[in-house]
């Protein structure tokens, strides 16, 4: 069920093709107006307790809150968790990190907010136009911003997986980036972990969340990773906005 009946959702999780678990977590909330994806910081420990406990905190949040009090208490459940984290890791030893990348949306009341740590994306496709609406907070994002390196020889950088923030990583207080608009009719939203975004071109993203949403256009991604053999797991939310009152 929907608090709005103008918007539609699908979620799907993979292990992919290559991992032996899932360190992906997913929230696909609609009656809250919340959707989620956390990815557990890679090469780290306990990496799906990260990301299942930022799933567990925005799926707590009771509904029928006011659009600005549901963004205060998402940023609130988020730096929560980041704290619980670190005490967590500081608990297991000096050199443990329990991290996870996230990304969130939140619409409520014809405005949208994303929220994001990490390299978990955001994007927007908008009259016909495929935008990324978060920024990458990486090793590589970092080179191609101070023009070092360019876009696409990041995607195959020796460094590509190095993320810079984390919720559970070694900053006393987590920021947020955070990007917010009006919503407008036909808009249609795609939260993904990078082992979608690593493994398949913003072209196939574009026409996959152009096509048909029924059955699901989440299933699609994710099989369209799958062929492509994705070597890391696989997580797409997808929400569209019909403002006319069906997507």
């Amino acid at each position: 069920m929907t608090a709005d009946p103008r918007i539609l959702s699908w979620a799907t999780t993979h292990v992919g093709a290559k991992r032996s678990h899932n360190e992906d977590m997913l929230v696909n909330r609609p009656d809250l107006g919340v959707w989620a994806v956390a990815d557990g910081a890679g090469g780290h420990d306990a990496g799906e307790v990260a990301s299942g406990m930022i799933a567990a905190a925005l799926e707590a949040i009771p509904p029928g809150l006011p659009p600005g009090d549901l963004l205060a208490l998402v940023r609130a459940r988020v730096a929560d968790v980041h704290t619980q984290l670190r005490e967590e890791a500081a608990r297991r030893g000096p050199e443990v990190i329990i991290a996870s990348t996230v990304v969130i949306l939140v619409a409520r009341d014809d405005h949208f907010a994303c929220l994001w740590a990490g390299d978990s994306r955001a994007y927007l496709l908008r009259d016909d136009t495929l935008l990324q609406i978060s920024h990458d907070h990486s090793l590589v994002q970092e080179l191609v911003d101070a023009g070092a390196i360019d876009a696409a020889a990041a995607e195959h950088h020796p460094h590509a997986n190095v993320i810079t923030r984390a919720v559970g990583a070694a900053l006393d207080e987590l920021a947020l980036d955070k990007v917010s608009d009006r919503l407008q009719s036909g808009d249609r939203f795609l939260l993904c972990s990078d082992g979608l975004s690593k493994t398949l071109e913003a072209a196939d993203l574009q026409l996959l969340l152009a096509g048909a949403l029924d059955p699901s256009p989440t299933e699609a991604m994710i099989a369209a990773a799958l062929a492509r053999q994705v070597n890391d797991n696989v997580t797409a939310v997808v929400v569209a906005f019909d403002a006319h009152g069906g997507a």
